[in-house]
């Protein structure tokens, strides 16, 4: 630690260091390694410490002082150096001033100056008539030597003299007489003996403030710091030494400030005032910590600092400094970066940081690894085809092919060793994962050839190298480099100067420069063109901070800009006037002004504080004049006569001086104070108007007007008044009593009360109006003829109250007063009072201020927040009620907080779609208006990297799909409104969930059955298929157990329909002539009346349906095919309708049907994809009778009349008919006559539930708009009528049954689906039809036994 010694003195400078094995000591100063072994004087101790005997010093000569440091070496580990320590030897003794003769009055406080230099001062002592003097609380010794006596006594006088002793002779000041004189009554001048001065000290320090002052009356001495007064009593680090002088204690930064020492008499007050700075010595918030590392490898040591002044900080390796060079960088402020790593690089670092107060170092060791020897098994060889596929100028990207010895590569990783041509140091850049066979190395230098080699490496180890691959970056445009030193000051507080020198790397002749300058807190950059290295700009705005930033320009363009430096322009006089000065008379000897600072634009600096001038108006010359701080918006004038008129004026001040003032304001005082050693006496009247549900409740104050009335209690009830009590303000003259009941007798009493208490109640009675008084309800006025005037008369309230919005927290009331001329010009001493609030939260309660004119600037106000407004009126001691309310919403900003409660979680069901949830943000300061979603898996990317999802609307979550499984995302949340974007929230890390076995399966099964027309597992609606070329995965995740239950009921179901199909063939052999005629005969009746019959065998048998639960209706967008097949086709009606299809056809189809489209879910995000190798679900209808009517089933066309497509058995080609039929559904909700839905169905178990659609209404079908009608499946017709029909079952004994679903998994043979179709066209007998329905429904409970277990 730094040591002070005198001439001829020992010093030991303390030095310990530990290893194994003992390190070697030795010596520096002054950054010289001392010579120990043949120095008789300075020799090394046992444990390292150095000795230095008889300090040397003299004039011209100080071989001893200066800064020492230890180093310690061991030699196969590496050097370390201590801190520095400076020895500091005192000097000859010097007086820079002596004791004077002076004489003081007792009591009184003397001061006796021996000033020497600093280090010498611990050396100094007095003496009082040859013999020492001793220090009490009375006499002290000041930091200097200068003696101060406080409380002179007679026996304080004598001889006074200092002495300095530094180890050599004794030397004595000159002598000084102090005498004491006997009090005197006579008054002096108050002075300063001695004064503070500014002072620089170490936290945990003591830092002492001298103040002594001199004058009749004896003056006493107070502190304050910042303009707050110190308590000396009650602190124990703050001690008021002997005279008055300050002394600070255990110093902390805190204690840093300006003190005022204020001397005061009675008479009169001087002040004097001093600085004291804090200073920090360096610590270390993080130190460095060791690195192992292998060669061709990047480290960074990490070394962060504090201390004030801030610290600069150094590198020193094995005890020798650190040079910046392209391999070793200083990085983020204060690390150190060292870049390809070779064995010399290996030993202790050391982070040495210094500032004026002292010196720290903290160190760590760099040790360099061997690679690991291969183990056992096969080296990849050289990477193949080595080459550079993009060279820039800074950056080039390599790529190669895999080794000979491993044509997958599947489980290689690589490394990437490159240096400049002619360098042996290496640096590595590695591969991010496995299998990857390009890096792009970045931060090369131009026109810089490189030497690049590619190493593979297994489990086992490293490979072969490649071959060296020489590359040269390409040359950069010849720009100029940013321009150094950069400085602006501010020369005035409207001009600012900037000045800077040549760009080091000018790249050729500079032609101009442009600077770049803005004003903080906008977006609006200017610039100006500079032909020399410095401009000043002016017109600046005052005590308004800037940006500048210079940009060189040579024959190329402009080079890099410079950093931006900020600077202030000078503060300035206000420049306008404070606003909204107001007047309130207390009583009749004080008057309370208020007022509002000016506005901020015209403030042009501190406001530091404001000058109040005030004056009687009959004696306009005779002014007083009072400051308050800057702080402080009011001040209460004392000490007035009563009765009078006085005029105020009120002005603000900076350092700079003061600015403009407000217009005179005039307000008179009371003539007589209010008394309020009594309660108020009684109310002079109480008048009450019942309403239907309340009563209006009026009155006047007491006649004795000089008794003080805080307020006035109103009580009631229902035959007592003591029920409720409100209590309202002393200005107040009425009160509506609200929600009471009607026809009901209540008693009212009111009592005027001050703080002795409550006066003389006034009582009254009134019964509510009935329910039935249908009278128009009255309004209350103050001035309504049943209202008595009170005495004094009260005033009009403000009437035309209007509230005009600003800004989003400005808003200006205007008002008109009808008790004033038609001018509406103030020429009394009235003023307004303005009260707001807002009903969010509903406690809210009311602000108030007070103004003199028509209006008032209402600031600091919520935004996009409705507040309301009311003014009252006051003269003397009369006031008028509030006026009506006027209501202002303020204008909206951006949000000033971010979304907040962000959570991620992940979909169900879904590992690669997750659900993001937020709450709005805090602040959001108008409607929001919609989201953002920033997600990236690099949390320190910039933000333009980040992937964004943006959200319309006020909604509160959102799905984001197709993400990588097992990867960490980081999601950010901004919040906007019509005014912009908000901030944005703290990033949320959300990793999603690992691949699941199952997760492949639904895919699995798709490719595997793509070509041979097998339908999936029904995976429901809300199944997402990925578009055409995705390699995302299908479906959602399944367990294996759900995956053997599917397959189970797909083979029960395929079993149960073929017993179905082959019972239907059945009925199809019994069908006869006579039975295809009567068919014929009811096809051209339909067709000619388009009604079905009425009797008794028009019964069809109830259509065979297959759909789940909670069916939803929602339209399907078509095909993107540009041959779209998703048109409507009937279902053939009989084998005439039936094209034989060939194998090539039907492959055909197979292909053409992949393409389809799945409308988007309820998701905000869905994924459109093509469903592969899907079939649709096919339903069977077993009509007895043809259709009513065809409808064209297009979601963007109306109904097609039914003129236009009323076909039964007309014949038409069907490519597909034999394949598939179009899949109809009908809502259990909506009627299938009135619309023709399209099921949508959300994830349910197959087979779940059965169901048959109601019969439908005999009416025209329509559509509804809400549900709008798409096939799920139609094909592209031969024919150019496109048909479609609407299926729709009669039930069974005149009752409608439920649906009953089938599933049919693949499509049966084109003679089988033809007896089906003709089946479905023959007649049945009722009992026939009632016994086979009969074992249908038996077939249909197993099967749904089967698929619930």
């Amino acid at each position: 630690m730094d040591t002070l010694s005198t001439r001829g003195s020992s010093v030991v400078l303390n030095c310990s260091a530990y290893s194994q094995p003992s390190p070697k000591i030795e010596w520096k100063k002054d950054g010289t390694f001392l010579n120990l072994v043949s120095d008789d004087r300075r020799q090394l101790l046992p444990d390292g410490s150095l000795f230095i005997s008889n300090v040397v010093h003299s004039k011209h000569n100080k071989p001893d002082e200066g800064y020492y440091q230890c180093v310690a070496t061991v030699e196969s580990l590496g050097t370390i150096v201590s801190r520095t320590a400076k020895l500091t030897v005192a000097g000859l003794p010097r007086f820079a001033s002596q004791p004077e003769h002076s004489s003081v009055y007792a009591g009184d406080s003397a001061i006796l100056n021996c000033e020497v230099n600093a280090d010498l001062v611990p050396f100094v002592r007095w003496e009082q008539n040859r013999q020492p003097l001793l220090l009490d609380d009375r006499v002290l010794k000041l930091p200097s030597g200068t003696l101060v006596i406080s409380n002179t006594t007679e026996g304080d006088g004598g001889l006074y003299r200092c002495i300095v002793e530094s180890g050599g002779p004794p030397k004595y000041s000159d002598e000084a007489e102090l005498k004491v004189l006997p009090g005197s009554k006579v008054t002096s001048n108050l002075v300063f003996l001695k004064q503070p001065s500014s002072l620089v000290r170490v936290i945990g320090q003591s830092a002492v403030l001298p103040c002594v002052a001199s004058g009749l009356p004896l003056p006493t001495i107070r502190w304050m710091k910042n303009e707050e007064a110190l308590d000396t009593e009650s602190s124990e680090r703050l001690v008021l030494l002997a005279g008055g002088s300050l002394e600070i204690s255990d110093i902390t930064e805190d204690d840093a400030g300006t003190y005022f020492c204020v001397a005061d008499n009675g008479n009169e007050t001087i002040e004097a005032q001093a600085e004291l700075t804090v200073q920090a010595q360096p610590e270390f918030l993080k130190q460095p910590t060791n690195i192992y590392a292998h060669e061709s490898m990047d480290i960074v040591f990490e070394c962060e600092v504090t201390g004030k002044p801030t610290p600069t900080v150094k590198w020193v390796k094995n005890g020798d400094m650190v040079i910046p060079s392209d391999y070793f960088k200083i990085v983020k402020e204060h690390n150190l970066q060292v870049l390809g790593l070779v064995k010399s690089d290996e030993g202790f670092y050391q982070c040495i940081a210094e500032n004026d107060v002292g010196n720290a170092q903290a160190g760590a060791q760099l040790i360099i690894l061997e690679h690991a020897p291969a183990t056992s098994g096969p080296l990849p060889s050289a990477p193949r085809d080595v080459v550079a596929s993009l060279v820039s100028t800074r950056f080039i990207k390599l790529t190669w092919r895999t080794p000979a010895s491993d044509p997958h590569g599947d489980n290689l990783t690589y490394s990437v060793f490159y240096t400049k041509e002619g360098i042996t140091r290496e640096r590595v850049e590695n591969t991010s994962h496995p299998g990857e066979m390009q890096v792009t190395i970045q931060n090369l230098m131009p026109a810089t050839v490189y030497i690049f080699r590619v190493m593979a490496h297994n489990k086992h180890g490293f490979g072969e190298s490649s071959a060296p691959l020489r590359v040269e970056t390409q040359p950069e445009v010849q720009l100029p480099g940013p321009a150094p030193n950069i400085r602006a000051y501010a020369t005035s507080p409207t001009s600012i100067t900037v000045t800077w020198e040549t760009p080091l790397s000018g790249n050729g002749e500079i032609q101009n420069y442009k600077l770049y300058y803005m004003e903080k807190g906008t977006d609006k950059e200017q610039d100006v063109d500079v032909s020399s290295h410095s401009h000043t700009i002016n017109g600046l705005k005052k005590y308004t901070e800037y940006s500048f930033r210079v940009v060189a320009y040579n024959k190329h363009g402009p080079g890099v800009s410079t950093q931006d430096v900020a600077v202030q322009t000078l503060s300035d006089v206000p420049s306008a006037a404070p606003q909204n000065l107001s007047l309130e008379v207390r009583n009749s000897k004080s008057i309370m002004i208020h007022w509002q600072p000016p506005p901020l634009a015209t403030q042009n600096g501190q406001i530091t504080g404001y000058k109040i001038r005030y004056r009687k108006a009959s004696r306009k010359s005779d002014v007083t004049e009072t400051l308050v701080p800057g702080t402080q918006l009011s001040q209460l004038i004392e000490g007035l006569d009563r009765g009078t008129e006085y005029n105020f004026r009120v002005a603000a001040l900076t350092v700079n001086g003061t600015g403009p003032a407000t217009d005179w304001l005039s307000a008179e005082t009371f003539e007589s104070d209010l008394d309020e050693t009594r309660v108020p006496e009684v109310p002079s009247s109480l008048h009450v108007r019942p309403l239907v549900t309340s009563i209006v409740v009026s009155w006047t104050p007491p006649e004795n007007q000089n008794i003080v009335v805080r307020g006035y209690a109103i009580g009631y009830g229902i035959g007592s008044p003591h029920a409720q009590t409100i209590k309202v303000d002393y200005k107040q003259r009425y009160y509506t009593i609200e929600n009471l009941d009607p026809s009901s007798h209540y008693v009212i009493t009111l009592k005027a009360f001050n703080n002795v208490g409550e006066g003389i109640p006034l009582y009254e009675s009134a019964v509510t109006r009935p329910h039935t008084d249908t009278s128009e309800v009255d309004l209350f006025v103050i001035n309504a003829p049943y209202t008595p005037v009170p005495d004094p008369t009260p005033m009009m309230p403000p009437v035309g109250v209007q509230a005009s919005i600003l800004s989003h927290d400005t808003i200006r009331i205007t008002w008109a007063d009808n008790s004033l001329p038609k001018h509406q010009k103030i020429t009394d001493s009235r003023y307004y009072t303005v009260r707001w609030k807002t009903n969010i939260p509903a406690n809210t309660k009311y602000k108030n201020a007070n103004a003199t004119t028509l209006s008032y600037l209402v600031t600091g106000l919520k935004a996009n927040t409705l507040y309301e407004f009311s003014v009252m009126v006051t003269k003397g001691r009369r006031s008028s009620t509030w006026s009506m309310t006027a209501h202002g919403t303020t204008f909206e900003l951006v949000p000033t907080s971010p979304p907040k409660d962000v959570t991620v979680v992940s979909k169900e069901g879904k590992p690669r779609t997750i659900i993001v949830n937020w709450q709005p943000p805090s602040e959001a300061n108008g409607k929001i208006t919609g989201y953002i979603i920033y997600y990236s898996t690099d949390v320190n990317a910039e933000i333009h990297d980040w992937v964004i999802e943006p959200v319309v609307g006020n909604r509160l979550t959102h799905q984001i799909q197709e993400l990588t499984l097992d990867t960490p995302y980081y999601f950010k949340i901004q919040a906007r409104n019509s005014k912009g974007m908000g901030p944005m929230s703290d990033a949320v890390q959300f990793r999603t969930p690992k691949a699941d076995s199952s997760d492949k399966m639904p895919n699995d099964q798709a490719s595997g059955s793509a070509g041979k027309g097998s339908r999936l597992p029904d995976l429901g609606s809300d199944y997402k298929t990925p578009m055409s070329g995705s390699n995302s995965p299908h479906g959602s995740p399944t367990s294996p157990l759900d995956s053997n239950m599917l397959l189970v009921v797909i083979i029960s179901v395929g079993v149960i329909t073929i017993v179905v199909v082959v019972i239907i063939a059945i009925f199809c052999t019994r069908r006869t002539t006579s039975h295809q005629k009567k068919k014929r005969a009811a096809c051209k009746s339909v067709n000619g009346s388009h009604k079905y019959k009425g009797n008794a065998k028009d019964v069809k048998p109830p259509d065979l349906w297959i759909h789940h639960e909670r069916l939803e209706l929602k339209p399907i967008d078509k095909s993107p095919d540009p041959n779209p097949i998703m048109t409507d086709t009937p279902i053939p009606r009989n084998s005439q309708d039936i094209t034989p299809v060939d194998n090539s056809m039907d492959s055909n189809i197979h292909q053409r049907r992949n393409s389809y489209r799945g409308h988007e879910s309820e998701d905000s995000m869905s994924t459109l994809a093509g469903r592969r190798g899907m079939r649709p679900k096919m339903m069977m209808p077993f009509d007895s009778q043809p259709p009513q009517q065809s409808i064209r089933n297009t979601p963007s066309t109306d109904t097609m009349p039914a003129s236009s497509s009323q076909t039964c058995c007309t014949d038409h080609q069907d490519p597909e008919g034999a394949t598939s039929s179009s899949y109809l559904a009908s809502s259990q909700e909506e009627d299938s006559g009135q619309s023709l839905p399209t099921a949508h169905v959300r994830p349910s178990h197959p087979l779940k539930s059965f169901a048959v659609p109601a019969i439908p209404p005999p009416g025209p079908p329509t559509y509804d708009p809400a549900l709008p009608s798409t096939p799920l499946l139609s094909q592209q017709a031969l024919n150019h009528h496109i048909h479609s029909m609407k299926t729709a079952s009669i039930g069974t004994l005149g009752r409608s049954r439920p649906p009953m679903p089938v599933v049919v998994p693949s499509a049966p043979e084109v003679q089988e689906t033809t007896r089906m179709l003709e089946d479905s066209e023959s007649s049945y007998e009722p009992d026939e039809l009632t016994k086979e329905m009969a074992h249908l429904e038996g077939l249909m409970k197993d099967l749904n036994a089967i698929t619930t277990a």
